[in-house]
């Protein structure tokens, strides 16, 4: 419905005030109508432009007035309408409505001749000046409350957290003036009643109270679970789940709540809230995630699984276009969560992502294949991928899913399958590798992608090598291995450019990873050396292995075992008591890819321990004799 001119002055001031309070009423009314109209949405949309256009003209109407009493309830109540309105369409608070609230304080000082030197005051000092005038007139006060809750909602939303705080002890007056507690500012807070026979407003300030509460509750518990203050996220939240939480966000603090008690070591009492957030109904995605990790701590695999495929049907159902928001509501005053954050599903490819390398992780390699191949079909179809540095957020890039399906492969036994995935792989990032090795040391200055490419390229070889040995084609799979350790001792952990992207945290990991790709190359390249004779060969492979990971055990094991079968003892007992000072250097698994944490998994030798204690206690016998 297109808006109507607002009609010419008539003959009395009090005529004309009730024209224009019918034309706000029935604005008012025709916007809260828009939420039971049943067209489709673009239409819907047009009636509500039309509306705040009909609000808009109302108030440059009144605004045109010189600023008068009697006249200025009705019209900061409208100010108040039309920024509800606009914020609504909107969905959410721009900066640019600061205006619309200043120029609704300057009339009340216009009004009651206080305006004087006000004019070049901030909105702190004019909220100050107006609600602590000495004597308020109280017919403003409901309207002015409204006004400052709108005021409110947008410093929450832009985090112009001192700025609300101080809003709100000038709300509150002397009563909490020296609390700095927003929580319990907005709980102190009482808005005045409307009178019965007041304009119409789209959203009270009670109601915008509440809105305000329960979202501040929301956004405090949400950061002090990211920031680790479980005890206060807890409390914080209970709290928000307390208010006038719409679904949306009702199912975000139930989830937050399941993820918090997950933290503290309540795994049990987690899914009774991720169970309630299900309840809810809006939207499944969030806690089905958090379920995932609820049951990966209580070591349930099967239902972990279960809930990682239910989150890929999840988030593959497709929505309808959600209603017009006539009010402000909480979810418009919290930040969208960070990708880092607990609170973020992601999209279905990695939702994907998550329940192929959790297969693969706990020995359910076909599943992982097939869900991988799943993947690769969807993000390699019809365009050439992104090659970037992985990132830990988002998960893996594209050449690293790569690799990671070819580790699932060769895992399930399907050696020729992970051949073809890693010649794809090699055909897109050939092209990116340098030709002559002089290029590779200014490598890193050309494109902040290009020194992962060796890494990519080199791993590549590596998975050929195992998909090779396991087809007992023993040619082939030393020739991969060989070229595979070319490309990583071209590619040196000592060189300090990684890109302009880069980060220490990312540097440290690229270096972790060359170097355990090397050890895993020696020693398997050496394994395929025993497998056809050539002891000597695979002996100079282990020693090598060790000597780039000082302390690492199963280079350690195959090199002792060699040296054993070339029956020169004496070299083993010595490397064995050199390699007792020597701690083991587990912890560099930790930050390993999952495509080099299987590769590494294949060549651990399972009865390890057991060798090296039955070895030590024979040199230890002999020293005796």
């Amino acid at each position: 419905m297109s808006s109507q001119i607002i009609p010419s002055l008539p003959k009395t001031f009090s005529s004309s005030l009730d024209l224009w309070r019918e034309k706000n009423d029935q604005l008012v009314r025709q916007a809260k109508q828009l939420t039971r109209d049943s067209r489709p949405s673009l239409r819907r949309q047009q009636s509500a432009q039309d509306t705040l256009e009909g609000f808009r003209e109302l108030l440059l109407t009144l605004q045109g007035l010189p600023a008068a009493v009697p006249a200025l309830p009705l019209e900061l109540t409208v100010t108040c309408n039309y920024i509800i309105l606009r914020a609504s369409l909107a969905q959410g608070f721009t900066e640019d409505l600061t205006e619309d609230v200043q120029r609704g304080l300057e009339r009340v000082l216009e009004a009651q001749h206080q305006m004087g030197s006000k004019c070049q005051q901030g909105l702190k000092e004019l909220w100050r000046a107006v609600l602590s005038a000495p004597s308020p007139l109280p017919e403003l006060l409901p309207a002015l409350h409204c006004l400052a809750s709108l005021h409110a909602a947008l410093w929450m939303s832009t985090d112009h957290l001192g700025d609300l705080t101080s809003l709100l002890q000038t709300l509150n007056g002397s009563q909490t003036e020296t609390s700095e507690d927003l929580l319990l500012l907005l709980k102190s807070w009482s808005p005045p009643v409307e009178k019965l026979h007041a304009p119409l407003i789209l959203q009270d300030a009670e109601s915008l109270k509440d809105v305000l509460l329960t979202a501040f509750a929301c956004r405090q518990g949400f950061q002090e679970l990211i920031t680790g203050s479980l005890p206060h996220a807890q409390s914080s939240l209970q709290e928000a789940a307390s208010g006038l939480c719409p679904p949306s966000v009702l199912v975000q603090v139930y989830t937050a709540l399941g993820t918090c008690l997950r933290k503290m070591g309540s795994p049990q009492r987690a899914l009774l809230y991720l169970t309630e957030a299900l309840k809810v109904g809006t939207t499944c995605a969030l806690p089905l995630l958090e379920a995932s990790r609820v049951y990966r701590q209580l070591g349930d695999t099967a239902a972990e699984l279960e809930s990682l495929q239910l989150l890929v049907e999840a988030l593959s159902a497709t929505h309808s276009s959600e209603t017009f928001k006539r009010l402000i509501e909480v979810e418009s005053l919290l930040p969208q969560p960070d990708p880092a954050s607990p609170l973020h599903c992601g999209t279905q490819s990695q939702a994907k992502h998550l329940l192929a390398s959790r297969c693969l992780q706990t020995g359910r390699a076909e599943e992982a294949a097939e869900h991988y191949l799943d993947l690769l079909a969807v993000l390699l179809d019809g365009s050439e991928p992104r090659f970037s540095p992985p990132t830990s957020a988002l998960g893996p890039c594209v050449p690293e899913l790569c690799l990671e399906a070819a580790a699932a492969l060769i895992q399930a036994g399907r050696a020729s399958d992970a051949l073809t995935v890693c010649e794809e792989l090699l055909s897109r990032t050939s092209s990116l590798l340098p030709k002559m090795p002089s290029l590779w040391e200014n490598a890193s200055k050309r494109t902040k992608e290009l020194p992962y490419c060796p890494i990519w390229a080199s791993a590549t070889r590596l998975l050929q090598g195992q998909a090779w040995s396991q087809l007992k084609a023993q040619k082939e799979a030393l020739s991969e291995f060989s070229q595979c350790l070319e490309l990583l001792f071209r590619a040196l952990p000592k060189d300090k450019e990684q890109g302009a992207g880069s980060n220490c945290e990312q540097k440290c990991k690229s270096d972790v990873s060359l170097k355990q790709l090397r050890v895993a190359a020696l020693i398997s390249r050496g394994l395929e050396w025993v497998a056809i004779g050539q002891d000597t060969k695979a002996l100079s492979d282990f020693l090598l292995s060790v000597q780039i990971c000082p302390g690492n055990r199963d280079g350690s094991f195959y090199l002792l075992q060699t040296l054993k079968r070339l029956d020169r003892k004496n070299e083993a007992t010595a490397f064995w008591r050199e390699a007792q000072s020597q701690l083991p250097q587990e912890e560099a698994a930790r930050c390993l890819p999952l495509y080099l944490e299987t590769c590494l998994n294949w060549i651990h030798p399972p009865n390890c321990e057991a060798f090296f204690e039955e070895f030590g206690t024979a040199v230890l016998e002999s020293c005796d004799l």
